[in-house]
């Protein structure tokens, strides 16, 4: 939500009259603040009834939206803004970037907060270090593959399918019927390729990333056979090349659009879906593997992070303290159809998710990022840039894997 001209000189003029007072904050001098920045990798058309929400709770306080696409841009433009002291007052904790910013303390101890008390124990839990928590995650997420039923059934489809082989054949049929059958962001690591990875790691226990780290296992010998599986999709034309350069929304526009059969997504992208083309017949479901396995990704949800050197601290507690109240976490999830856990609110969710949400709130999901024990701001591009370059055809399965090895031997343990 960008600011008025007059808004823009009123708060020059507030600034200087701060300055000249000396070095006492606002915060502690107890001024009330009018602006709280907020760095969203939600949309503004997808948090505007939130901030409105807000505004109308807080009379005098406005917020200064911007946003960027998840997961790398986001993480690299937020990494950019807090080197040059431009970043917004709250902004986006996550799984790719939440050690950098908890290890350096780029973001405030929200432990002590009386709103914190409404966030999910497993929420609290992927967010702290050393016993202080940076980040009031209101939800958990899933993510599997989103179907356009009507495009199925079009083309002879009646049922998902329950394998890997199952599921390219219905790419075929798909594409020979003249339907695009399935498109991916190519922008991080895929929901599809996260599947794969964690049938992989179920098969080894649950502890693939542990035995990596501990030098038990490396990335080719884990990676390389669900890398393997996963490039069959560009290797029989399943899904174009082009999908290296293509972001989540635009990936959500040309399903809105009903351009496409098939999208791996998460459980956020469906209210946006939903609100957009409230038409479409569709439903989600695991990814399926090799062997027949069902599998969802997912996680935590990314959290509401305060700058540790936020501008406007006090109105930055009251816009988080908001977004993880009842009225801020319902206007959300009426938007987002999120598996919201805050303690005081119980969402009413589309059947679409019945059988994710049963599967997140059991903790059945897997993400690289998350259990990756260190090392993911660093890892989580290198990985992105690495599948680029598979997708487009430059790049194999074992160069990944290696490139992985190569990456986190650089870093140490």
């Amino acid at each position: 939500m960008a600011l008025s001209t007059l808004a823009v000189v009123a708060l020059a003029l507030s600034a200087c009259s701060s300055s000249s007072a000396g070095s006492t904050s606002s915060a502690s001098a107890g001024v009330a603040e009018s602006t709280v920045s907020f760095f969203s990798w939600d949309t503004q058309a997808t948090m505007q009834p939130v901030i409105d929400g807000f505004e109308k709770a807080n009379p005098g306080i406005k917020v200064d939206f911007s946003y960027s696409p998840p997961v790398t841009q986001y993480v690299s433009t937020l990494q950019t803004r807090l080197r040059s002291g431009t970043a917004a007052d709250v902004f986006i904790i996550t799984a790719e970037n939440k050690q950098d910013l908890m290890g350096q303390k780029l973001v405030k101890d929200l432990s002590k907060q009386p709103f914190m008390s409404n966030i999910a124990k497993a929420a609290k839990d992927t967010y702290t270090k050393d016993g202080a928590t940076y980040g009031a995650a209101i939800a958990s997420w899933g993510g599997g593959i989103l179907y356009n039923k009507d495009l199925l059934a079009k083309a002879g489809i009646t049922t998902e399918p329950k394998t890997w082989s199952e599921f390219l054949a219905d790419g075929a049929t798909l594409k020979a019927a003249g339907i695009t059958p399935f498109l991916e962001p190519g922008d991080g690591i895929t929901v599809t390729l996260a599947a794969l990875l964690g049938i992989k790691n179920q098969q080894l226990g649950g502890s693939m990333d542990a035995d990596i780290w501990a030098k038990k296992q490396t990335f080719a010998s884990t990676w390389t056979d669900p890398l393997t599986t996963w490039s069959q999709l560009f290797s029989t034309g399943m899904e174009t090349r082009a999908a290296a350069g293509l972001t989540g929304d635009q990936v959500m526009a040309e399903f809105e659009k009903g351009n496409v059969a098939m999208i791996g997504t998460g459980s956020w992208a469906l209210g946006t879906i939903k609100t957009a083309a409230p038409k479409l017949n569709v439903s989600f479901a695991a990814v399926p593997g090799t062997d027949g396995t069902l599998y969802w990704v997912g996680a935590v949800s990314p959290g509401y992070a305060i700058n540790a050197k936020a501008q406007h601290p006090v109105a930055a507690e009251k816009f988080v303290e908001y977004l993880a109240s009842k009225e801020g976490v319902a206007l959300y999830q009426k938007q987002t159809q999120s598996i919201t856990t805050t303690a005081d609110f119980t969402p009413t969710l589309d059947p679409a998710l019945t059988e994710m949400a049963t599967a997140v709130r059991a903790g059945q999901f897997y993400l690289p990022q998350v259990s990756w024990p260190t090392h993911s701001e660093v890892l989580g591009p290198e990985a992105a840039a690495q599948m680029q370059q598979l997708i487009a055809g430059t790049s194999t399965p074992a160069k990944f894997a290696a490139a992985l090895d190569a990456k986190l031997a650089s870093l140490g343990s």
